[in-house]
């Protein structure tokens, strides 16, 4: 069973489709049709809703503190699985107005609303909903941030900056007049609600704690039984959500060929373009330890055990990640903001970026060059002549406890071939580990596409340079290559040129001569091969002038 809200009302399920996303659910089960579909492939922004993540133990709460912490965020529902949306609230454009009457002269449009009426940023209509809907996101966000604590930097500004509101709609790709008018909304949403609150205006509270006596019955009853059932089925279609990696493992012992679903981001795509049934599903959704990070040592086989790693769980989604990489790799977290949108960073996770073995990827060259290494966990499957996933529709977790085996290898070793990983049939990615950056190692990381925001790389490249203490020399290079070839890859030539070079451009020059020995990239609708070529010889050479001032920096 999943149980949601939607606009205020109280939905329970276990009779659906698996494969049904939102954007189908909202349009064609719940008629809410101010939702619209542009692309169906989450890059237009058209079908944005905002959601807020719902505390269990919200009913035994008398007031809404607890539930009104819980963040807003977007996504994109074309190609979110409605199951994803377990425990949440959706919101449409048609929520945000107080409109008790139904009637469009009476309502109290929401200042994301009223702002794009004033500055006539509606353009056609179609993409609105959208825009009104991140343009909302991130005002009550900053709405509920004053509201927590008035003492905070975030709160002691004015309001929403131009920075603020340009990202916040960054996945919202206009298709009309342009973003003036409506950046111009963005901005003034703020002094409407402001006047609002000067005249006592009584406005919705979007807030309001909405996890009622039906969800939380739906905890206690909750019988206390080792079986796992489905908690969508339909047809032999079924979808599960585990809720602790014991469950997850034993669910790929009996269904090792079921599809793993994170975030969806890529995967759902074959949904809405492949137009995919999937037959077993299984979301981790509800698995905490996969979201979660620390700081470990490293590798104990070797004799260094003051080098720590980062160990980011493959379950991390970007928004999540963000924080964390901004204290330890803040050069890799700068380039968040030229990865996707708002809306795909808020739901796409590291595991499934990297599972997904695409070459054109953002995450695996930087991982490479920073030397990663990927923990997976091998389940063995059931050996009941049902291992093509279409076992029973409840799992008995005493009979089908299977040990699993935990490899973890540098993820250089990982990608095999186009689309194809050490990952098999009953696998899953559980971590990444990081090793921290150590004094005298620079990072540079240089993304090529053809939008600043929102598109992905016809090339990129990620560089981590270890030099000498006293500055002069190269000590060891590791070059990670994404949109080069049918993998990402490390340049294997170009950095064993620069090992023992001194610090000078020449020597990245002389790198970037080496390339061709290292790859041959193709040409796509994206770029060439001699333009992909050209530009990372040329972004290679670019770390060469950023490492030299640098150094000359630390020297000073």
């Amino acid at each position: 069973m999943i149980n949601f809200y939607l606009n205020g009302k109280y939905h329970e399920l276990t009779q659906l489709n698996p494969n049904t996303t939102v954007l189908e659910y909202l349009r064609l089960h719940a008629r809410q049709t101010d939702t619209k579909e542009g692309c169906g492939s989450g890059d237009c922004g058209a079908c944005t809703i905002m959601a807020q993540r719902l505390p269990v133990n919200a009913t035994n709460n008398s007031n809404n503190s607890t539930n009104s912490n819980a963040p807003f965020y977007t996504l994109n529902s074309c190609i979110t699985l409605l199951s994803l949306m377990d425990g949440h609230h959706l919101m449409t454009a048609s929520y945000l107005a107080d409109n008790p009457e139904n009637h469009p002269e009476r309502a109290l449009l929401h200042p994301a609303q009223q702002a794009l009426v004033e500055c006539h940023g509606s353009q056609c209509g179609f993409c609105t909903p959208g825009f009104v809907m991140s343009l909302a996101s991130v005002y009550e966000n900053k709405r509920m941030g004053k509201g927590q604590d008035a003492t905070s930097a975030e709160s002691s500004d004015s309001g929403l900056s131009y920075d603020e509101v340009v990202a916040s709609i960054s996945g919202n790709l206009c298709r009309c007049t342009g973003y003036r008018p409506i950046i111009e909304a963005g901005l003034a949403m703020e002094k409407i609600g402001q006047q609002r609150d000067v005249d006592e205006t009584v406005v919705k509270d979007l807030t309001i704690s909405l996890a009622t006596d039906a969800m939380a019955s739906k905890e206690e009853s909750a019988p206390e039984t080792e079986t796992i059932e489905p908690a969508l089925t339909e047809g032999s279609r079924q979808l599960y959500i585990p809720q602790s990696i014991d469950e997850l493992n034993q669910l790929l012992a009996v269904h090792p060929q079921a599809t793993i679903w994170a975030g969806g981001t890529d995967l759902g795509l074959s949904v809405t373009q492949n137009l995919i049934d999937h037959e077993v599903i299984i979301q981790l959704s509800a698995i905490d330890e996969l979201k979660s990070w620390s700081l470990s040592n490293g590798d104990e086989s070797t004799d260094d055990l003051a080098m720590q790693d980062l160990v980011l769980g493959a379950g991390m989604s970007y928004q999540k990640m963000l924080p964390v990489l901004e204290q330890y790799f803040p050069e890799f977290a700068q380039l968040f903001e030229r990865i996707a949108s708002p809306q795909i960073r808020n739901m796409g996770t590291l595991g499934g970026n990297v599972a997904n073995a695409s070459p054109i990827g953002d995450l695996p060259p930087i991982l490479l060059a920073l030397e990663a290494r990927i923990h997976l966990r091998h389940c063995n499957t059931h050996v009941d002549g049902n291992a093509n996933g279409h076992a029973n529709s409840s799992i008995d977790g005493n009979s089908n406890k299977q040990p699993c085996t935990d490899e973890t290898i540098p993820l250089s070793d990982f990608f095999l071939d186009y689309k194809k990983t050490k990952l098999r049939a009953g696998s899953y990615v559980v971590a990444i580990h990081i090793p921290l950056m150590q004094e005298h190692q620079h990072l540079f990381i240089h993304k090529i596409s053809k939008r600043y925001e929102d598109d992905i790389s016809a090339c990129l490249l990620a560089a981590k340079i270890d030099v000498s203490a006293d500055g002069t020399t190269i000590n060891q290079a590791k070059i990670g290559l994404g949109g080069m070839a049918a993998i990402p890859l490390l340049a294997a030539h170009c950095q064993q040129v620069l090992i023992e070079q001194p610090i000078e451009v020449a020597s990245f020059s002389m790198a970037a001569r080496a390339l061709p020995n290292d790859v041959s990239p193709l040409t796509d609708v994206r770029a060439s091969r001699e333009y992909r070529m050209n530009v990372v010889q040329r972004l290679l050479i670019k770390c060469g002038k950023q490492l030299v001032e640098n150094v000359q920096i630390e020297s000073a």
